[in-house]
């Protein structure tokens, strides 16, 4: 004896849409990347104003900019505020910090623009960015206030 006649299998096309259906494989993330770097960031502004940069240029504690030990000059990178989350991005044109314990050493702007200009210090995360990238989400970022 074989199947009766119009016996639906879930290989039939108009199988009843209860049968479960084949697994999916799960669409894989792509992988967060790691940052480059958390730590303290302090800043530094008016006493350094007009002084060279190991950039060669002038510093000017009202624009977005930075000072790394070891980042190649000209790189951009995302810093964002751990505790408030607000993020800049700055280009690297000098470097220091030179006191033990801090990463980085963030203008005037930069710090303000994170909220912590007044408390000196902020434990922050690191990102290097291309720098398309950087130079597009700086042309958005706030103006400097003077």
């Amino acid at each position: 004896m074989g199947a009766a006649p119009g016996h639906i299998t879930s290989a039939s096309p108009s199988a009843p849409s209860f049968l479960p259906l084949p697994q999916q494989k799960p669409r894989e993330l792509e992988p967060t990347a790691k940052p480059y770097q958390v730590g303290k960031a302090s800043w530094y502004g008016g006493f350094f104003q007009g002084k060279a940069t190991a950039s060669g240029e002038d510093y000017n504690m009202f624009n977005f900019t930075a000072a790394h030990r070891e980042l190649p000059l000209g790189t951009f990178v995302k810093v964002t505020n751990l505790k408030n989350l607000k993020s800049v991005f700055v280009r690297i044109n000098d470097r220091g910090p030179v006191t033990p314990g801090r990463i980085i050493d963030l203008s005037y702007s930069a710090a303000r623009a994170l909220d912590m200009h007044q408390k000196g210090l902020q434990k922050v995360q690191i990102d290097v960015v291309e720098p398309r990238d950087a130079e597009m989400a700086m042309a958005r970022q706030p103006s400097a206030q003077r």
